[in-house]
């Protein structure tokens, strides 16, 4: 999902998105699981970024994904991460982002992108080029804005947008002196404009009506409404697998590959796959598997800071974690340096706390906020709590309440042994205060519909941020309708102190500083969610594979977006 569907000098995170806990851009560590490990660098971006002329011309690159999802719109609230890395293949990049998270302008969609002041309000002007337009012969102009921002605006008129922010700050979006040009006004000074309109591009304004908006997008791509270099080839849901190829109405740089595929893999047959030379990259973010395919032929290993988190999603609509404290006590019961040594085993690799869900440890103006809140690991204290909600001790250790045993359905998707490990350790600290953990495994490809649909009590998943604009997004991650937060423990109060002591800031500076005051506060309050830790993204990859992950929300670019057409490889 967008901003978490999950960095700049101040900034943060940006749009979010849901993807699976340890999977495509995996987990981390606290300096190794055994204490033993020695150190192993971990660079913010490493993704073997190119120019044009040292690339070839032609080839494939086969890539493997957790699962084709269902919603493949990447603006609608069920999208996950993997629908937005295959939204950015066939629909339009109108902004890229450096790894650092300076956004700019793509030349082939628009001749202009300012951002300004006009009457005590912020501005941003796109004019398109002349050329931009999409593949159904839709011109790219400002209706494309237009339609966009109604889109995302809000879910009062009926479209279910994964998020509203910054959008809901907008006011008018006018055409400007021709048709090709869009004014968008805020509605006084907005501290963040460059979020709007990054992450997903703009939609095809002959397709954006409420409707098609949320249902026609699901289990089609609907490539004919998109515009880039590439276009959907293949398409097979039941087979977990699409392709890309080059787009004869694209009027940019001509794409590098002749194809592009994404297969639905398993962790351990993804692993098989790239040994046997079927896909180019994987994800290897565990001791296990970096062991299996480090030593791969003409492969690379490539680190770099994951702009994620991994986090625990309590379900407080379930009957037996409605009570704020059981929440809080299932987190005290917690032991986050273990998970931390277990996911991180190996890798050799440490981090300070993962502290807020706003901001990264590295970001100017960080807050331990879940410290201030009262974060930690207190077996004791978890144990008060509960006796004090009425969940008493029975024979077995188990809580009870009424004849109901404090029980609660945890899934694990995907066979990684990793994966399994965290999985146990958790049930084990969690018995340990009497709450009987139920790990149930399920396929990676039901992740997409099981999420949304809450079939979990408690989630273990990555929040992954697509760009630097953390704070800006603190609605998305916190407010009462939240898409991408399914904890329901979001209130209208909550939303009130957001909108007026975060959202009325008119600086990111100070928009970051009321971000990190009140998040503590809202913690304390809901007990929803909590972040466990970032750690780096970790692939092997063949080598001469340049310019890796043009598309958000996968990590080794660190907040990076570039050309689509500049994937491939190397000369």
């Amino acid at each position: 999902m967008k901003h978490k569907k999950l960095l700049g000098a101040v900034a943060i995170s940006g749009v979010l998105a849901l993807a699976l806990a340890g999977c495509a851009s995996g987990t981390g560590n606290t300096g190794g699981g055994n204490g033993t490990e020695k150190p192993v660098e971990t660079k913010s971006a490493d993704y073997n970024p190119q120019d044009r002329a040292s690339m070839k011309e032609g080839g494939e690159v086969h890539l493997g994904i957790n699962g084709i999802p269902e919603q493949l719109n990447a603006f609608h609230g069920d999208g996950v991460a993997d629908t937005s890395t295959l939204w950015y293949f066939y629909m339009p990049q109108i902004l890229l982002v450096k790894p650092e998270g300076e956004v700019y302008k793509n030349d082939a969609y628009l001749d202009k992108y300012e951002i300004g002041e006009k009457d005590g309000n912020t501005t941003v002007t796109f004019t398109f080029s002349d050329k931009a337009h999409f593949n159904d012969g839709t011109d790219m102009d400002w209706t494309a804005i237009d339609a966009t921002w109604k889109a995302n605006r809000s879910s009062d008129e009926g479209y279910n947008p994964n998020a509203t922010d910054g959008y809901k700050q907008i006011k008018t979006v006018e055409q400007g002196d021709t048709a090709k040009t869009a004014v968008v006004t805020f509605d006084g000074i907005y501290a963040w404009p460059s979020m709007v309109f990054l992450t997903g591009g703009v939609l095809n304004p002959k397709h954006a009506d409420v409707d098609t908006f949320n249902n026609a997008y699901i289990g089609n791509p609907h490539s004919e409404w998109g515009a880039g270099p590439y276009i959907v080839d293949e398409f097979d849901a039941n087979k977990g697998y699409i392709s890309f190829k080059p787009n004869p109405e694209w009027w940019g740089n001509a794409p590098l590959l002749d194809k592009v595929s994404f297969q639905q893999l398993e962790p351990d047959a993804a692993i098989n796959a790239f040994k046997n030379g079927e896909i180019d990259m994987v994800g290897a973010n565990s001791k296990d598997r970096l062991e299996q395919v480090k030593s791969v032929k003409d492969t690379t290993v490539r680190r770099a800071q994951q702009t994620a988190k991994t986090i625990l999603m309590l379900d407080g609509d379930k009957p037996q974690l409605n009570d704020v404290n059981v929440r809080k006590a299932f987190f005290l019961g917690i032991n986050i340096d273990q998970q931390k040594q277990i996911a991180w085993n190996g890798l050799g690799y440490e981090e300070p706390a993962a502290g807020s869900l706003n901001m990264y440890a590295f970001q100017e103006g960080y807050v331990d906020a879940f410290a201030e809140a009262g974060l930690k690991h207190d077996p004791e204290g978890a144990k008060k709590l509960l006796d004090e909600a009425g969940w008493k001790a029975g024979s077995d250790g188990i809580r009870e309440k009424d004849g109901v045993k404090l029980s609660i359905v945890y899934p694990v998707f995907g066979s990684d042994p990793t994966q399994e490990a965290l999985a146990k350790s958790l049930q084990a600290q969690e018995k340990e205060i009497g709450i009987d953990l139920k790990i149930d495994v399920r396929a990676s490809a039901d992740f997409a519909k099981d999420l949304p649909s809450k079939n979990w009590d408690v989630a273990g998943l990555r929040f992954t941020d697509s760009d630097p604009f953390g704070p800006a997004w603190m609605c998305q991650l916190y407010c009462s309708e939240s898409e991408l937060n399914l904890s329901g423990t979001g209130t209208k109060e909550i939303d009130k102190q957001i909108a007026d002591d975060v959202e009325s800031q008119k600086d990111a500076k100070s928009w970051t500083a009321a971000a990190e005051k009140l998040e503590p506060k809202i913690i304390d309050e809901t007990w929803g969610v909590i972040p466990l830790y970032n750690g780096p993204s970790i692939y092997v990859v063949k080598n001469g594979l340049a310019n890796l992950t043009p598309w958000p929300y996968v990590g080794l670019d660190l907040f990076g977006v570039t050309p689509i057409e500049d994937f491939g490889w190397q000369k």
